[in-house]
């Protein structure tokens, strides 16, 4: 159904499959903030004919370690699909490729792009940039992106480690869900239009700005990811956004950075192996959740019981998806 939704407002029906999975994913996982919540972002953004849903991304080589996607103005998830295998042969012949992607439109949760990798025994670490929503260094304006990163290694033992952040003190999907459940959040989180604290949802998110965690070291990891999604690839900055010009359009149109390693190829012996040790000894030392872990468990809990979704919601993607 949420295909049939995406395909109703423009996307192709290969397209519209590919991101639909990256939803369903989030759904069954537990992370709401990029599950049936963004619907709205997608179909508004698909309408605002700021990105083009039936792009058919480039592939092409420049180096033998890099690997260049053209996005052609289509989301991310296409683009990943795209590249996916000349990426994996890639690493697997050189010991490591870097993958960039440009002119991309992400809107969904990041930890989906690196786990499949991980899954085949690789490493990989992707960063993404944004529109411009952080104020960094004593700045007065917003001028980098929540530019979030995942990371995702193999394990011998278990499912891979998969961890998922932002670089602003939260997610702006998580500063969504709290306006939409009218409650406030935490002191730290942003500033409202004038530059003062806020702990008003809305006030951050219209006109106001989140801010970095770690204050400097967030700030400097938010730099970091600009320079290689945008820099590296050749994607816009996020202060280069042009989704202003398309009333309705929620995505950033920018760059992905993807770096892959095979861990068989270096000096490390039984990688996994020796991450299966490690996890081990943070359990032992009193680590009772290690990144990931709670999407597993809801990922089990989901393969037995299914997905549970609100009446609300469900009626919601109906209507998207038949028009009603």
């Amino acid at each position: 159904m949420i295909g049939a939704a995406f395909e109703r407002h423009g996307m192709s029906a290969r397209n519209a499959a590919l991101v639909a999975a990256v939803v369903a994913a989030a759904e069954r996982d537990g992370a709401a903030s990029h599950g049936l919540m963004r619907m709205d972002g997608y179909i508004a953004t698909l309408k605002s004919g700021w990105v083009d849903g039936a792009a058919d991304p480039v592939v092409t080589q420049p180096a033998p370690a890099i690997v260049a996607v053209d996005a052609r103005n289509g989301f991310a998830q296409v683009a990943l699909a795209a590249v996916r295998d000349v990426a994996a042969a890639t690493t697997r012949q050189q010991g490591l490729a870097a993958v960039c992607i440009h002119d991309s439109h992400h809107f969904a949760a990041l930890w989906p792009d690196v786990e499949p990798f991980a899954e085949l025994g690789l490493i990989a670490l992707t960063v993404v940039n944004a529109r411009s929503r952080v104020v960094v260094w004593g700045g007065r304006k917003k001028t980098l992106g929540t530019n979030p990163m995942a990371f995702a290694c193999p394990c011998s033992d278990g499912p891979p480690i998969v961890w998922d952040q932002a670089s602003s003190q939260r997610a702006q999907g998580e500063v969504l869900k709290a306006r939409l459940a009218g409650r406030s959040v935490p002191e730290g989180i942003g500033i409202d239009a004038a530059g003062n604290p806020s702990t008003d949802p809305a006030a951050i998110l219209d006109g106001g700005a989140l801010l970095p965690f770690g204050g400097h070291k967030g700030a400097g990891i938010a730099f970091m990811v600009e320079v290689l999604a945008a820099a590296m690839t050749g994607g816009r900055f996020g202060f280069e956004d042009e989704s202003a010009k398309f009333p309705g359009a929620q995505t950033s149109r920018a760059g992905q950075f993807l770096l892959l390693i095979d861990p068989a190829r270096g000096p490390g012996g039984d990688v996994p192996g020796r991450i299966a040790s490690l996890v081990a000894m943070l359990r032992d030392a009193g680590a009772e959740r290690l990144p990931g872990d709670a999407r597993h468990h809801r990922r089990v809990r989901a393969a037995r019981d299914g997905i549970e979704v609100e009446d609300v919601a469900y009626a919601k993607l109906r209507a998207l998806a038949e028009g009603v």
